[in-house]
């Protein structure tokens, strides 16, 4: 579930900013394809503005209703200070909006019960939601065996990727660096996260 159109994404002053959703959509469907994942869904909010309100709440638990997801890998609605680039305003206002959604709407008749009653989405508690990124670590992934496929989906965003050229070594670093404060063996590369019970 992509909460923005990506408008303001993109380095090359020469595309129209028109332009930007239809192929930052394009390279979200090709980095699924690359991951095994087809559905997924857009809700188009303009980049850079995202808030985490109440409409995007119910556009996001409209998704979760629909889908009806075991676990949900979200990003951290906390600022990271070491690590900025994982600080990105959208990011963290998904993220906000995103638990919200989980905690307490989603599982729960009366909240947006036109979904309900009109939409006849039947309410559905999400048991376990993955931050990504986060301030404290309680899960460790060792993605060694994966990180390649990372890269490569990674990549699929050529409009946010192209133009750097450091981009393999920035990852493996960071996956090298998560992989060395959690205590994994040396070589190999890691994800983070803190897993919460919802249910």
């Amino acid at each position: 579930c992509v909460c923005t159109n990506g408008d303001q994404g993109g380095v090359d002053p020469n595309v129209p900013r028109s332009q930007m959703p239809k192929i930052r959509q394009q390279e979200q469907r090709d980095a699924g394809a690359v991951l095994g994942v087809s559905d997924i869904h857009f809700l188009n909010y303009v980049d850079g503005h995202l808030q985490a309100t109440i409409e995007l709440r119910k556009d996001i638990v409209r998704a979760i209703r629909k889908v009806r997801p075991q676990r949900m890998v979200i990003q951290n609605p906390e600022r990271n200070w070491d690590r900025i680039f994982s600080s990105h305003p959208d990011h963290m206002a998904a993220a906000e909006a995103a638990m919200q959604a989980v905690y307490p709407d989603a599982g729960n008749p009366f909240a947006f019960e036109d979904l309900l009653q009109v939409e006849g989405l039947q309410p559905w508690t999400v048991q376990e939601v993955w931050v990504m990124s986060p301030n404290i670590v309680n899960h460790v992934v060792d993605i060694s065996s994966t990180i390649d496929r990372k890269l490569q989906a990674i990549k699929s965003h050529v409009s946010q990727t192209a133009h750097s050229p450091e981009l393999d070594d920035r990852i493996r670093e960071w996956g090298k660096r998560n992989a060395e404060e959690q205590g994994l063996p040396e070589g190999t590369f890691a994800e983070t996260f803190r897993v919460v019970a919802t249910a």
